[in-house]
């Protein structure tokens, strides 16, 4: 099964899943950021908990640009998503929770 999984190498919850799955593709979404399809597919999946609003880039956002539109947001602020994001044999997963390695079969 092909994985790939978006997010940041300076992430440590990232760390922990590329540990995991050695054999996974990593795409940094800063050095190669997301198309707008893939913003739409993940927003499509996880809706509003795809932005981290307890990050440190939420917190440096004016109340207006908190008020704009999560693709928007994404596109300009690549750090704002909820990482990671593992795409694994078609289907989306979001962070690195118990439930999520358990469907990777990672323990």
């Amino acid at each position: 099964m092909e994985i790939t999984i978006y997010g940041l190498p300076t992430c440590d919850t990232c760390r922990k899943a590329r540990k995991a799955l050695p054999a996974a593709r990593f795409r940094d979404i800063r050095a190669e950021p997301l198309s707008e399809g893939d913003i739409k597919a993940f927003l499509a999946q996880f809706g509003e908990r795809l932005v981290n609003r307890a990050s440190t880039t939420w917190r440096s956002l004016s109340e207006a640009e908190r008020q704009t539109m999560p693709e928007a947001l994404l596109s300009a602020h690549p750090a704002l998503m909820k990482r990671p994001v593992i795409l694994a044999g078609g289907v989306l997963y979001l962070g690195w929770a118990p439930d999520v390695r358990r469907a990777l079969g990672v323990n």
